[in-house]
């Protein structure tokens, strides 16, 4: 048994497009046609890959499969670009989180945007979930806080990504008029992320508040909830090079109590790449710069 890797290419931009009428149109045939390159693909392979519905996901047979298109595709770029035969920009699924996205992410990026053809396609999740898009084979990369390596994957440590609670000077004094306590906080509005985010939670809990008590504004986007924060909306945690200049101004205060530290790692496909490769060594050396240390 083989892949054929025309099938395997074909059935990773249906991923990438989200639906075959998608696919067809960057493939430039009919949607027909893919259909059928992929039910070639699976009644080749003996298995069912692609699950046809809106968008498309693929199964754990179909992970394999984009994660090997996703390969070859890199690798050819990476030969082509040492035969100094060019072979256009390539392409470099990521994932990293919301906040590492707002602050300290992008520079790496771009150094490496400068010196190479590439372009970057980056998703975005929580640090707690972003490793499963390396085992689904959408991304090549992620920032994550999972330590344990993904199979066929290699980790690096980043740092630490420190938050500490803060809300707004008229917030504070308003609602922690009596002092930051279980009763104070068990009134005042927080801010969540979204309804996976932990952080307030985490930090009530460590003050010993009933984490169901506070009304929860949600604000699903990191330069959005800082500004939520400082506008007053609620209390919430956020890191430091987001709550340094407004605390230097007097524009935000400190609530207390201890940081909550999430540890980062750079997890990578375990392949052979300079451009990979290079990709990785300014994301850590920067993580290593500008991030707490573990």
């Amino acid at each position: 048994m083989h892949v054929p890797l025309d099938l395997a290419r074909t059935l990773a931009i249906v991923v990438d497009e989200g639906t075959l009428d998608a696919a067809a149109r960057r493939l430039h045939i009919t949607p027909s046609a893919v259909s059928q390159r992929i039910r070639a693909l699976e009644d080749q392979l003996g298995r069912v890959l692609l699950v046809r519905s809106k968008p498309v996901r693929t199964t754990e047979a179909g992970d394999a499969v984009v994660r090997l298109a996703r390969q070859l595709a890199l690798l050819e770029h990476d030969a082509l670009v040492g035969m100094g035969a060019g072979g256009g920009a390539a392409s470099l699924p990521l994932a990293v989180n919301a906040d590492s996205l707002a602050t300290w992410f992008l520079p790496p990026l771009a150094r490496v945007a400068a010196r190479r053809d590439v372009v970057f396609d980056l998703h975005r999740d929580d640090q707690d979930f972003t490793a499963g898009l390396l085992e689904s084979g959408t991304v090549m990369a992620a920032v994550t806080s999972r330590q344990t390596p993904v199979a066929g994957c290699r980790v690096r440590p980043l740092g630490v990504l420190r938050y500490e609670a803060v809300a707004a000077a008229p917030f504070a004094r308003r609602w922690f008029a009596d002092g930051v306590t279980p009763a104070t906080l068990a009134a005042a509005p927080l801010v969540d992320f979204d309804r996976r985010d932990d952080l307030q939670t985490q930090w009530l809990r460590a003050r010993g508040v009933a984490v169901e008590a506070p009304p929860r504004h949600r604000v699903p986007a990191s330069q959005d909830f800082a500004a939520a924060v400082v506008l007053g909306l609620g209390w919430g945690l956020l890191p430091v090079f987001q709550s340094e200049p407004h605390l230097d101004d007097g524009a935000l205060v400190r609530l207390g109590g201890d940081p909550v530290d999430v540890p980062l790692y750079w997890q990578q496909w375990n392949l052979t790449s300079p451009l990979l490769d290079e990709v990785a060594d300014e994301l850590v050396a920067e993580g290593r710069r500008v991030l707490a240390e573990g």
